[in-house]
């Protein structure tokens, strides 16, 4: 099974291939040149994704900005954290911030707090009736 890279890399691999489909949208209206009207709406249909992907890659350079940095203790790297549980950039291992979730199985609910809340009261509750 193949783990999920850092939020930050799957959202910069989003923008780039808005970038390739506006290019690709861009060249088919080069096969419509004796068709002026044509040609020009295939353009500007190409020009509005790399539009969205310079807009995205903005806004992952401002959370990247503000996202926290921590060396992951696999392979020794530093690799930015968006959120409480994020993966390595490097080696894909599983991190978190929170230390009450430090050992548990890696799960993406861990990021929004109403679940996160909710699952370390499940937690607590099956170590009270193991104990």
């Amino acid at each position: 099974m193949r783990l999920p890279g850092n939020k930050i890399l799957r959202i910069r691999g989003w923008a780039l291939a808005l970038i390739f489909i506006g290019m690709i949208v861009m060249y088919a209206g080069m096969f419509f040149r004796n068709i002026p009207w044509l040609m020009l709406i295939f353009l500007i249909l190409g020009v509005i994704p790399i539009l969205l992907s310079f807009v995205i890659y903005f806004y992952v350079g401002m959370i990247s900005a503000r996202a926290v940095r921590v060396q992951c203790p696999n392979c020794g790297k530093h690799t930015k954290i968006l959120g409480t549980v994020d993966y390595c950039q490097h080696c894909k291992e599983p991190l978190t911030l929170d230390k009450d979730l430090e050992g548990e199985e890696f799960n993406i609910d861990y990021n929004v707090k109403h679940r996160r809340e909710k699952l370390k009261q499940e937690m607590a509750e099956k170590k009270s009736r193991s104990n």
